[in-house]
C-alpha cells in the first residue's frame, strides 16, 4: 500500500490506554502494524478519567484545543491531548471535557449505576472526533471504528460531514464487537444524535431502540465495510451483516496476524 495512504483509528478503548474488551489489544496492534506497513496513521479515543495522564505522558495540544462542540443546542468546550503510542511511532489524541470525562469510571458509577448522560458523551465524542480531524487538515483514506460509542461516526460521515473536503475520500470500517451494557441512552437520545438538519428521522432508524445493539447496527449501516471483533456477536447482527450485498464483510479471525485488515484497507482505498 502507498506510503501516502492515511487511516485514521477512531475507538472508544485501545490498550495499553484502556482495555474494557479483548479488542482494545487488536486496536493496538492495527495501529502498529498499520504503522509498520508503511501508511499514516493517528488514532483518537476519549480522555475517561480513569486514564491514567502522567503514567501515559498525555499533555494537551493548545493548537487544536478551544473548540466548542454544540449538542443538542448545548455547547461543549472540547479539549485535546495527545500521547505517543508505547513502542511506536504515532500519536493518539484523547479528546476530553471537564463536564462529561472527568469521572473515576468510564459508563458506570461506583455502585454500578449507568451514567444517563453517557448518550449525551457518545454523540460529543462522534461529533468532537470529526472536528478535530477538520482541525487537523488531515484527510484520512480509511477511517476505522470500533466500540459502541463510535456507532454514530459512519452515519454522521455519510450526512453531515459528506461535503467537507477532508473526508471526500474517506471510507469507513465498523467492527461490530461485544455487547457488554444492556441499558439505554436515553428517551432523547435520537434527539441529541440529530446534529443537523441533513439528519433525517429516517437515517436514525437503525438507532432507534438506544441501545448497545443499535449502535452497533447503526455503524455497520453505514459503513463501507464491516469487520467482526468478536467470535460470538450478537446473533440478530450477524444474521443482518455477515453477508451484506455491495458491502466488504470480514468474519472474526482468532488466528489472524491481521494482514487480512490491512488488505481490506487497501481494497477500500483503491476505490
Amino acid at each position: 500500500m502507498s506510503a501516502k495512504k492515511r487511516i485514521l483509528f477512531i475507538a472508544n478503548e485501545m490498550s495499553p490506554y484502556l482495555e474494557l474488551t479483548e479488542f482494545s489489544e487488536v486496536v493496538n496492534k492495527l495501529a502498529i502494524k498499520s504503522n509498520d506497513s508503511g501508511l499514516e496513521v493517528r488514532c483518537i479515543m476519549p480522555r475517561f478519567g480513569a486514564i491514567n495522564e502522567r503514567r501515559h505522558r498525555l499533555h494537551e495540544v493548545v493548537r487544536l484545543s478551544g473548540i466548542n462542540i454544540s449538542v443538542d443546542n448545548e455547547d461543549f468546550p472540547l479539549q485535546i491531548k495527545v500521547a505517543s503510542l508505547p513502542n511506536a511511532r504515532l500519536q493518539v489524541y484523547f479528546l476530553d471535557n471537564e463536564d462529561l470525562f472527568k469521572r473515576k469510571y468510564v459508563f458506570t458509577d461506583e455502585n454500578e449505576q449507568w451514567y444517563e448522560d453517557n448518550g449525551l458523551r457518545t454523540v460529543f465524542f462522534c461529533k468532537g472526533a470529526l472536528e478535530t480531524v477538520k482541525k487537523f487538515g488531515w484527510p484520512p483514506d480509511i477511517i476505522h471504528c470500533s466500540g459502541w460509542m463510535t456507532g454514530l461516526i459512519p452515519l454522521y460521515l455519510k450526512t453531515v460531514y459528506k461535503k467537507e473536503p477532508v473526508f471526500s475520500h474517506s471510507k469507513v470500517v465498523f467492527t461490530i464487537g461485544q455487547t457488554t451494557f444492556k441499558e439505554k441512552l436515553g428517551t432523547d437520545f435520537l434527539k441529541k444524535a440529530q446534529i443537523s438538519p441533513l439528519i433525517k428521522d429516517k437515517d436514525l432508524e437503525p438507532y432507534k431502540e438506544a441501545n448497545n445493539i443499535a449502535m452497533m447496527r447503526g455503524g455497520a449501516t453505514y459503513a463501507d465495510a464491516i469487520t467482526f471483533g468478536i467470535e460470538k456477536p450478537d446473533k440478530k447482527l450477524a444474521d443482518e451483516f455477515l453477508k451484506v450485498k455491495g458491502k466488504k464483510t470480514l468474519p472474526y479471525n482468532a488466528e489472524s496476524d491481521l494482514t487480512d485488515y490491512l488488505q481490506l484497507y487497501n481494497d477500500l482505498a483503491s476505490k
